[in-house]
């Protein structure tokens, strides 16, 4: 698979976690590719800390509203019964606990759920973002990103950048596998069957736990 394959395929993964009533986030770049791939027998809230909820999938070209756009600033459309807002109520929504899950991607993860993605030291730092409060205020938290970056590891035994929280990360979906944080450590529970588990396990740093029950990887 291409690099754009590749988040197709991430991203109509995470979608499968969806369920219905949720109340859902999706973070700047690659996450925000679910809100293409929502099933369409569920009710799904999408939630932008911009002031928005009840988006819906990105405009076909030509039909985009300049005034319609995500967190990331892309157009994105607005189902009915959506509502727009000023960000301090945004963040109440965040903060109070009435987000259920949010996807976001990530510079590093490690295996006690860490999770580093606002700054590179020494490169320009835009800004955290709403993803502090995003990954402390969800009830689960989904990170969705390609297992490896230039061929260095992202998914670490320790993360090396600061972080923007501890130990957080629910699950982690990327073009191999899906893998779940627990006690033990990572639990590889799917793998994407054109990779093989040591494949896997030589682009990740941190010790995968391999279960006997491990499944496939479906879309």
């Amino acid at each position: 698979m291409d690099k754009n394959m590749q988040k197709e395929f991430i991203a109509k993964r995470v979608a499968k976690e969806l369920r219905d009533g949720d109340v859902v986030n999706l973070g700047i770049g690659l996450p925000t590719l679910v809100a293409n791939y929502l099933p369409e027998d569920i009710e799904i809230t999408l939630q932008s800390e911009n002031g928005f909820v009840g988006t819906g999938p990105a405009p076909e070209e030509g039909k985009e509203d300049p005034d319609l756009v995500n967190a990331g600033g892309q157009y994105v459309t607005i189902n009915p019964g959506g509502a727009f807002f000023n960000s301090a109520d945004s963040f109440l929504i965040i903060r109070g606990g009435h987000v259920d899950i949010t996807v976001l991607g990530a510079l590093e993860v490690d295996e006690k759920g860490n999770l580093a993605n606002w700054m590179v030291p020494g490169k320009m730092v835009p800004g955290m973002g709403g993803a502090m409060d995003l990954v402390t205020g969800a009830r689960k938290v989904i990170i969705a990103m390609n297992h490896t970056a230039k061929g260095n590891h992202k998914i670490l035994k320790e993360c090396q950048l600061p972080l923007t929280a501890v130990n957080v990360v629910d699950l982690i979906v990327t073009e191999m596998g899906v893998m779940e944080v627990t006690e033990k450590g990572l639990v590889l529970k799917e793998i994407n069957p054109e990779f093989t588990i040591q494949e896997v396990q030589n682009a990740t740093d941190a010790t995968l736990i391999i279960p006997e029950d491990l499944k496939q990887m479906e879309i």
